[in-house]
């Protein structure tokens, strides 16, 4: 699953330390999704309050993973198959 992330701009703190830590403690509630989970990578965009993970988990694990954000961020999810799954859709048409 590819997983595109937004914080909610109206969530997050004005007071500099404040923005800190609640960053700082998205990153690590992510941290654990990577070890519980199933995301096998997270970033975020340079100069944006937006993101991507990428799961490997069940659609369970991603429902589990991006509930515990909400209401400060804001999903789109997308499920991915890779390029053998494709070809194999393709050639059972």
């Amino acid at each position: 699953y590819l997983v595109m992330w937004e914080a909610d701009q109206s969530k997050i703190p004005l007071d500099p330390e404040e923005r800190k830590m609640s960053w700082l403690g998205a990153i690590e509630m992510e941290r654990q999704n990577m070890k519980e989970r199933g995301t096998v990578d997270w970033g975020c965009f340079i100069g944006t309050t937006k993101g991507y993970s990428i799961h490997e988990g069940s659609k369970e694990d991603v429902i589990n993973s991006t509930l515990q954000f909400i209401p400060y961020f804001k999903f789109q999810i997308f499920e991915v198959v890779n390029i053998d799954e494709l070809e194999s859709a393709i050639k059972n048409m």
